[in-house]
This record gives structure tokens, C-alpha cells and sequence, in this order.
């Protein structure tokens, strides 16, 4: 049973930074992508980076390109989201989803980061900027 564990919310000042991580365990690590989503209140769900396997790459939505920085620790299981100048729009709730059917996020590009390609989604965790 895959279950995604997210934790590293909280509350930050505009400008600063966080480091989201999502804890992964059963299912084989290496055989799946890794995606971070986000939602704010009364917005759809927006996927803004993917980190896979398999290659290794990553796609980023390019409104967070730059600012963002997704990785992931084979050892623990464990992916993680460097977020830095954080901005007013960037306040959401932020899940992590696992897919078996990205093979390179790279390669997949934005197909990377859409929902519909993710069948396990973890609980989410808030994040908010306000000074």
C-alpha cells in the first residue's frame, strides 16, 4: 500500500523560504515519479515539479522554475521541496503524488506534473507567507 507522508509546512515571512519533505514506503521506490502539488482556496489542484527515478530529472512548472528545487533521497525514501523567495501566490496546500506511469520527467515534460497521472497522494501540508 503506497502511502506518502508530507511535513515542513508552516508559516513564513514573504521572501523566505521552507523545505517541504514527502516520506514514501510500499512500493518500489525506484519504479516511481514524485510530484508536488499545490491548492490554494477555491483554485484547482496545479502540479509545480516532478523528480523521477529512473533518469533522474525534473521538470519544474515555469512560474516556480528557479525558485523551487525539487530532490529526492534514495536512502530514506524521501523527496523533497527547496522553496526560497517565496512570494503571495505561492501560499497553498502542498501535496506530494506518486505515479508509476512517468517514466522521465524530463522526457514527459509538463505531462509530468498533471493529476491525472498520480494515483497516490499523500494528506498535504499548509503553507502561508505573510509578513
Amino acid at each position: 500500500q503506497v502511502q506518502l507522508v508530507e511535513s515542513g509546512g508552516g508559516l513564513v515571512q514573504p521572501g523566505g523560504s521552507l523545505r517541504l519533505s514527502c516520506a514514501a514506503s510500499g512500493f518500489t521506490w525506484d519504479d516511481y515519479a514524485i510530484a508536488w502539488f499545490r491548492q490554494a482556496p477555491g483554485k484547482e489542484r496545479e502540479g509545480v515539479a516532478c523528480i523521477t527515478s529512473s533518469d533522474g530529472s525534473t521538470y519544474y512548472k515555469d512560474s516556480v522554475q528557479g525558485r523551487l528545487t525539487i530532490s529526492r533521497d534514495n536512502a530514506k525514501n524521501t523527496v523533497y521541496l527547496q522553496m526560497n523567495s517565496l512570494k503571495p501566490e505561492d501560499p497553498a496546500v502542498y501535496y506530494c503524488a506518486a505515479s508509476n506511469r512517468i517514466t522521465s520527467a524530463r522526457a514527459m515534460g509538463v505531462l509530468s506534473i498533471i493529476t491525472g497521472w498520480y494515483d497516490a497522494w499523500g494528506q498535504g501540508t499548509q503553507v502561508t507567507v505573510s509578513s
